[in-house]
């Protein structure tokens, strides 16, 4: 028999991918329950109740109620719950914008590998929101959620070591990150590989790929890509265009 942590996890996925109209009816005892939990010092319960208030999910959305949720679970070492509750001291949803508050509850839930946590710490520091800026700390939480497959995170610590910050500058790891993120259609990673192919940093020039990169990015209107592409296509002939946008297609049917 299915657990009971498990059937409240499927059942919140269903309410992300549900109608609202379905939720009211549909879902009121399955909040009863998650609530009785909760109620009783449940941390994944505590966690699911501060998802639904926060996005509205089956009740009035609340973001006060989703804090107070998230802290209960967050206090009992809920990775998930640490995260979310960092993003609302991060944003100023239901508690006064904090960024020490929102750095204490990601690396809370960073620490245990919390994906989307490390990544936040890495922009954090950054952009030094909350903390002075530290482009070290940054490429070291950037390097675990890139490691862990955050495609953000991978492109992010590409163009960290394009540029040297915060690291030595290294073309081949840097196209190693950013080819990551733009396989898995990262917009902003497929223009700046094609830019990489257009440019030969680090690659042999190779117009076929910039145009196959800056075409997917353009697809999903990515700043100047389409612009990009074309000033390339000008460099190449007919069956390179062809070839270029045949990978582009079959790319795009791939995924």
């Amino acid at each position: 028999m299915m657990k009971r942590k498990t059937i409240y996890a499927a059942a919140l996925l269903l309410i992300l991918v549900l109608p609202v109209c379905l939720l009211a009816e549909d879902f009121t005892s399955l909040f009863n329950e998650i609530h009785a939990k909760a109620i009783a010092g449940d941390a994944e319960a505590q966690h699911d109740l501060g998802v639904m208030y926060s996005n509205g999910l089956g009740v009035p959305q609340d973001y006060k109620e989703a804090v107070k949720w998230y802290t209960k679970a967050a206090g009992q070492g809920h990775a998930k719950a640490q995260f979310y509750l960092g993003v609302m001291y991060f944003k100023g949803d239901g508690v006064p914008k904090d960024y020490k508050e929102a750095l204490r509850w990601y690396t809370r839930a960073a620490e245990q590998g919390h994906v989307e946590a490390q990544f936040s710490l890495g922009m954090m520091y950054f952009k030094g929101d909350g903390v002075p800026k530290d482009s070290k700390e940054a490429v070291r939480w950037y390097t675990r959620a890139a490691e862990q497959g955050l495609a953000g995170a991978q492109f992010n610590l590409g163009v960290m070591y394009f540029n040297g910050d915060g690291v030595s500058s290294d073309f081949s790891e840097a196209i190693k990150w950013i080819s990551k993120a733009a396989e898995q259609g990262l917009a902003g990673a497929q223009q700046n590989l094609g830019l990489i192919y257009a440019k030969g940093y680090g690659v042999t020039k190779d117009n076929v790929q910039a145009y196959k990169w800056l075409d997917l990015a353009a697809v999903q209107g990515a700043g100047k890509a389409g612009e990009l592409r074309d000033i390339v296509a000008k460099e190449m002939s007919p069956d390179q265009v062809a070839e270029a946008q045949g990978q582009s297609r079959a790319f795009r049917i791939r995924k």
